[in-house]
């Protein structure tokens, strides 16, 4: 007999039936605190830049829109991940975004004079390199991001917040200090990543050789 509730007969059509996960739609959460991410980025500059750039209330506000988009950057990672968000978008706008807000501060403080262009150029430089790193590698392997890269990534964060604003004694002194400090994570997660992108590298091209 055949075609009975256990027969293969009778599964496929169920396995045929059984439903695919669904493809997360472009405009889920996690991509549209993306997309606010990089929608700020001419508002911030603008605001940042608004008065000859010296006018504490329009620093004030500059500061708001910053803060923002810091705060998407905290949230739309792990919304992607938690609830099955990720997208090829988010994957490629994410750290565009990330980059895009805080080279746009990096840049325009320095403009203004509130922030030694060295700085700016040691950030960026690092920032740049680690994405060049990434896709050395990508063939091989993924660098995962580092408890260090993500301390780095929020005193950044914290330290040019804090350059935005108009502060001054103990807090402009609290912010140099933090600068400092962001600059010395920057560095050294920089060195480690070339580590690991080079490990990552020697051990994919041996796989590679093993497999002929």
């Amino acid at each position: 007999m055949t075609g009975g509730p256990g027969s293969p007969a009778a599964a496929r059509p169920a396995q045929q039936g059984a439903a695919r996960p669904a493809v997360p739609s472009l405009w889920n959460l996690a991509n549209l605190l993306t997309m606010l991410r990089l929608a700020l980025v001419p508002v911030f500059v603008s605001l940042l830049l608004a008065d000859g750039g010296h006018n504490p209330k329009w620093r004030a506000v500059a500061w708001a829109s910053f803060a923002i988009a810091m705060i998407t950057d905290l949230f739309d990672g792990e919304i992607a991940r938690r609830k099955g968000l990720v997208t090829d978008f988010g994957k490629i706008a994410d750290p565009i975004a990330d980059k895009a807000i805080m080279g746009a501060a990096l840049i325009g403080l320095s403009v203004l004079g509130d922030l030694p262009w060295w700085i700016t150029a040691v950030i960026l430089a690092r920032e740049l390199g680690i994405t060049l790193l990434r896709f050395w590698v990508i063939r091989y392997s993924v660098i995962p991001a580092s408890r260090g890269g993500k301390l780095k990534t929020l005193t950044q964060g914290i330290a040019v917040g804090m350059y935005v604003l108009p502060l001054t004694g103990w807090l402009a002194t609290g912010r140099a200090v933090l600068i400092a400090l962001a600059v010395v994570l920057t560095v050294a997660t920089g060195a480690d990543y070339v580590r690991q992108a080079i490990v990552l590298r020697r051990e994919g091209m041996a796989r590679e050789r093993q497999a002929r």
